[in-house]
């Protein structure tokens, strides 16, 4: 019996690499030179699939790893036609997935040709969604889908707080969205709802922000949860109003200074625990491995380039990434589990978790006390 091996390309394997690529791709083929540059460049890795009982090579996957992004590139992928109908092509390209993981990778991107039907339905089999497309991308003149797969997922190894999802309902509501995950990730009696959404949004919101109707103050979160129940707390790196810098009129920055001052004299009158100090990974971490939920404040630069607040919860984490729940699906062709365990590196926490010029870092965490469960309890029982 034949034993098929996957292993790093070396350069001995040149001549056999060129040959299937001449029987795979009528056009758009990667030369020998290009062959020898990706074997040896830091940036690429080249793994082929060999049968002990065969002469040549069987398949081969060439993967780029640029420098400055979590993204690793699918280059090409090459099954030859001898060996295919056998999971080869999954077989290695669920290989190739795991060097990219090793180097710190998040997501898989690839280009394929749009009447290249087998390719993609392997590609859809495998999780890869189609995010794009490209016109005149080949040689030939054909068009090119982009696809995209994360390639890294929370696992039982690390700490997992079961969350579930919720997609926000209006465009200023995220902050509601939010806290009504973290609150139902602690008990079974918070039930996420429009009707919870909107009168959590009521309770919290900065009145204006910098554009259109008001998000959420973390220390209006913090009072709604401690309304129902959960013992709540603010970390904030800035004793000033905050999101005042957002807003141009004189009249609507007196607002939010109000409202600001309001929200912390309740807090101090509610027990609600303000600190003023940095949030980092660490803290992050800690407040997870100590049962809380927490709420974190983001930039969505990183996500789609718009610079807004918005707030997220954290699903989880290990030793590379912590992972967040978003509630807004802000593209018509993105699905739920699109914006649920996001990973987000460790090493790009500190830019994600900021806004604005002032560099604004902020978190709400919560968790169900005793007294909590049994009042929370009581509610639902008279309804």
């Amino acid at each position: 019996m034949s034993c098929i091996r996957l292993r790093p390309a070396k350069l001995d394997d040149l001549t056999q690499l060129v040959e299937l690529e001449e029987v795979c791709f009528p056009s758009d083929r990667l030369s020998k030179r290009s062959f020898r540059r990706y074997i040896q460049a830091d940036h690429s890795n080249l793994w082929v699939a060999e049968d002990d009982n065969s002469v040549g090579l069987l398949a081969y996957g060439l993967i780029l790893c640029h420098r400055g992004t979590r993204l690793a590139r699918l280059y090409s992928l090459a099954v030859s036609p001898n060996a295919r109908g056998q999971g080869l092509g999954l077989e290695l390209l669920a290989k190739l997935e795991a060097v990219a993981r090793e180097r710190g990778r998040l997501y898989m991107r690839l280009e394929v040709a749009e009447n290249n039907l087998p390719a993609i339905r392997l590609y859809q089999q495998n999780g890869y969604r189609i995010f794009g497309e490209y016109d005149d991308y080949y040689q030939d003149h054909s068009d090119a889908l982009r696809m995209q797969k994360q390639i890294r997922t929370l696992t039982s190894d690390g700490l997992i707080r079961p969350t579930p999802w919720y997609s926000q309902t209006t465009d200023f509501t995220c902050g509601p969205a939010a806290l009504m995950m973290a609150m139902a990730s602690l008990t079974a009696n918070i039930e996420c709802s429009q009707s919870l959404e909107l009168d959590l949004w009521r309770e919290a919101t900065t009145i204006f922000m910098t554009s259109g109707l008001g998000g959420c103050h973390p220390f209006g979160l913090a009072l709604a949860a401690r309304r129902r129940g959960f013992e709540s707390c603010v970390w904030v790196n800035s004793d000033e109003p905050l999101f005042v810098d957002g807003v141009r009129s004189e009249q609507k920055k007196q607002i939010l200074i109000h409202v600001h001052q309001q929200f912390e004299q309740q807090c101090s009158e509610h027990g609600v625990v303000l600190t003023h100090n940095e949030v980092s990974a660490e803290q992050v971490e800690t407040w997870l491995q100590s049962d809380y939920a927490v709420l974190l404040l983001i930039s969505t630069y990183r996500l789609d380039g718009k610079k807004a607040p918005h707030w997220v919860v954290v699903t989880g984490m290990d030793s590379l990434c912590f992972y967040l729940h978003d509630p807004d699906l802000d593209e018509d062709d993105q699905l739920a589990i699109d914006r649920q365990h996001i990973p987000i590196a460790r090493e790009d926490f500190s830019r994600m978790s900021s806004f604005g010029s002032i560099r604004l870092r902020t978190a709400v965490a919560l968790r169900l006390t005793a007294l909590g469960r049994h009042w929370l309890d009581q509610q639902k029982g008279q309804t």
